[in-house]
């Protein structure tokens, strides 16, 4: 990667999880009622064929890993696990009598905090629970996170059972400095541990999370992390960015000093020098920051052009519905995004009051659904095109023309109403899509909102 280009285009911009980003959403035209009316248009046209996604927010942590920019809740305190489960099964229900017919699981993927917080027993009751009332899809696929320090055998085996194929685990890195500067030491036989129990339990995909740009990361550190993920060989893994936004998660990533982090070129480097070593062992780089093996669904999804991307990260097929239940989760009917409140107390009130959590959201127009299209085109498949006139929009021209400097940067190629992003472009596929982004485009953030793009 040129310094020049990193100097360049190593700007604040959007990860892109979704569009718009969260600055740009309707929220104060936004109701409850517009959500409901867009998830039921959105699940009559795509429960028979597609079925949905379900994403569950454990927010229980038993400590604090400072570099974690998700919402969660640190306590020991196990017996809230119930309380939480039974206020999980009660948004369900809501949901259950808004959408009419049974829904059909395609997806379904615990996420956290530490899913792993709660007992096998009580992940039991919750997925049982849920499954009662729900049909599997065909192909189905559950996923869950666990943490390598407290994921037994027993949660394993437990969610096995219940249709579990799919394991992540969160290493970050090997080194002990940079483990203790992000409050998150687990050795190396820990993860060995649990990735062996659950190849030998009959897990098909076991990921590993490894992230680059850590407080007091160093390029050898990366080199040595990827040596000890290589004897363990993961079916895929995500190679994260540190997003460092301190002013946005508050207290949690202020753990260190600004300085302790390595600069833009020690990031670039620590990336370039990770992804060599992961192509070395086999690995194809999936879209921004995950990699896979020839063997795993995602790589294959791939090259059938059927990988999509969502809240939940990239998933080996497509479904329009997506719905997340727990405080601060978020749903997308495509049409239009719902978070849930992200206070637990807030989100127990609303539930008690039968009233489906939700706190803010957006509902896209056409042109946000255009635009939403092409980035994710680029951000699945490294192109996009407006061969037809669904794919066109009024600021089409002025996109064009930004794109060109990306062309001759050698990011990109044109062809006919087609751009196609280059090996060399892949680590810019942030400042690519920012391109298409024209709520961006039209007012720029006075203050830095989003982390730098490389």
């Amino acid at each position: 990667m040129c310094k020049s280009l990193v100097n360049k285009y190593n700007v604040a911009g959007p990860r892109y999880t979704n569009y718009p980003t969260v600055p740009y959403r309707n929220i104060n035209t936004f109701s409850l009622q517009q959500w409901k009316h867009s998830l039921q248009k959105s699940f009559k046209e795509s429960n028979i064929s597609e079925g949905l996604s379900l994403y569950l927010h454990l927010p229980f942590c038993e400590s604090l890993c400072t570099f974690c920019g998700c919402h969660k809740r640190i306590t020991k305190r196990h017996e809230v696990e119930l309380p939480y489960i039974k206020a999980l099964l009660k948004e369900w229900s809501l949901y259950i009598a808004l959408l009419e017919t049974k829904p059909k699981i395609k997806e379904l993927h615990l996420g956290g905090g530490t899913p792993t917080f709660f007992s096998p027993e009580n992940l039991k009751f919750l997925i049982s629970e849920l499954l009662k009332v729900s049909d599997c899809a065909a192909n189905y696929e559950f996923s869950f996170e666990g943490h390598p320090n407290n994921t037994t055998e027993a949660h394993l085996q437990t969610l096995f059972d219940l249709g579990f194929r799919r394991v992540s685990f969160g290493v970050q890195d090997y080194n002990i400095k940079v483990q203790n500067a992000i409050n998150r030491i687990q050795p190396f036989e820990n993860v060995k541990r649990v990735t062996n129990l659950a190849r030998k339990i009959g897990y098909t995909s076991v990921g590993h999370d490894i992230i680059f740009g850590l407080p007091f990361q160093t390029e050898s550190d990366v080199v040595e992390t990827i040596k000890k993920t290589e004897a363990l060989l993961p079916d895929r893994l995500a190679f994260y960015s540190y997003a460092h936004v301190p002013w946005i998660k508050g207290n949690g990533q202020r753990g260190y000093r600004d300085e302790d982090l390595p600069s833009a070129a020690s990031k670039r480097l620590q990336y370039e020098t990770g992804k060599a070593l992961l192509e070395k062992v086999g690995y194809i780089e999936i879209g921004m920051d995950h990699f896979a093996l020839q063997t795993d669904a995602l790589y294959k999804a791939m090259q059938n052009e059927t990988l999509h991307r969502n809240f939940m990260g990239y998933t080996a097929s497509k479904t329009q519905t997506m719905i997340g239940l727990g405080a601060s989760s978020i749903s997308d009917s495509w049409y239009g995004f719902a978070q849930n409140v992200k206070s637990i107390e807030a989100y127990y009130h609303l539930i008690e009051q039968n009233i489906i959590p939700v706190y803010r959201g957006h509902i896209l127009n056409t042109e946000d659904l255009t635009i939403r299209k092409h980035i994710l085109n680029l951000m699945c498949h490294f192109k996009t095109s407006w061969l037809t006139t669904e794919l066109t929009f009024s600021e089409l021209p002025e996109v064009l023309i930004k794109l060109k400097e990306f062309e001759t940067d050698g990011l990109l190629e044109f062809q006919r109403k087609q751009v196609t992003v280059t090996e060399k472009g892949k680590p810019f596929i942030r400042n690519i899509c920012m391109a298409f982004d024209v709520l961006l485009q039209r007012k720029r953030p006075e203050t830095q909102l989003f982390s730098m793009t490389i």
